[in-house]
């Protein structure tokens, strides 16, 4: 098993394209380098450059490798949803152009309120139907389609608390539909367990799916509490429900033994979503959570 640790914009604040106050990239490049990572994700939608020229010189001048980019795509609506679909294709067309192999994909997210509202708490009502199930499915597999014919990457798609791939049943209902060549697992597994799933168990059922990771603690505890007062997914950033790397309850040990068994061999991007203003040092954080990973676990 061999796991290469990058890391991404989010463990600095950077969540979505409009969260305010976040810190600039130079400053976030500066300090992934310093905290010891080989890599980074692209981050969102138009926090990186996307003039190749640049964007490669900040990278290299740091030593750093493009891994990959957390895509927004709306499953349900696919093309249909032109200004989403416009930046995902954007995104991928950088994500080619800097080599890299996997293209990370999300679905829309906190549009539907729904589902914003109940994150980590979905009932089978609140999700997709058969048919919508179906539908969705077929418009990711038609881009994924279309970025390995085009781009000669492959999509490995997100579980995210507030859309519609969150789950367990969803995780299935998606994978289960799509084509085993094209669609991967992104397996994230503090959103699989803020969702109520049991990440150990998604990781043993779709082991042949599981391409990519991103590597993040949940503390589940924090995560009934918000639940119990009726938070969404910010509410659960801001409580503390993704603290660093083993000071929550995700079983490390029982994912490592797995990766293990699967002789997994690629990437793995550490995340630890914060928000500017909860005031944590998100380069010492990020420093903690790359000892973790290399003194308890071996990565």
């Amino acid at each position: 098993m061999r796991v290469r640790i990058a890391t991404a914009p989010a463990s600095w604040g950077v969540l979505m394209k409009d969260t305010p106050n976040v810190p600039p990239y130079d400053q976030v490049l500066d300090e992934i380098r310093e905290a010891g990572y080989s890599g980074t994700e692209l981050g969102p939608y138009g926090y990186l450059p996307f003039d190749i020229p640049k964007l490669r010189d900040e990278l290299d001048s740091r030593g750093l490798k493009l891994i990959s980019a957390f895509t927004i795509f709306n499953f349900l609506a696919g093309e249909q949803d032109e200004s989403v679909y416009r930046e995902a294709l954007e995104t991928i067309q950088v994500l080619s152009a800097m080599g890299c192999e996997y293209v990370v994909l999300s679905d829309a997210l906190f549009v539907i309120e729904n589902r914003a509202r109940r994150a980590g708490r979905v009932r089978k009502e609140d999700s997709l139907s058969s048919a919508e199930w179906d539908q969705a499915a077929k418009h990711v597999d038609a881009l994924a389609r279309m970025v390995h014919e085009e781009y000669g990457m492959k999509c490995a798609a997100h579980p995210h608390v507030g859309g519609y791939l969150e789950a367990n049943f969803e995780i299935d209902a998606l994978l289960e539909r799509t084509d085993p060549e094209l669609v991967g697992l992104c397996f994230d597994m503090a959103h699989i367990a803020y969702g109520g799933g049991d990440p150990v168990a998604v990781l043993d059922r779709w082991r042949d799916r599981a391409w990519y990771m991103h590597i993040k603690e949940c503390n589940t505890h924090v995560r009934q509490q918000v639940i119990e007062r009726g938070g969404d997914y910010y509410d659960g950033v801001k409580a503390g429900v993704f603290p660093a790397l083993g000071e929550g309850t995700i079983d490390w040990q029982a994912i490592s033994q797995i990766l293990h068994e699967m002789k997994y061999d690629g990437w793995g991007t550490v995340e630890q979503d914060i928000l500017p203003s909860m005031g944590i040092d998100a380069l010492e954080s990020a420093k903690r959570n790359r000892a973790f990973l290399r003194n308890e676990l071996g990565w």
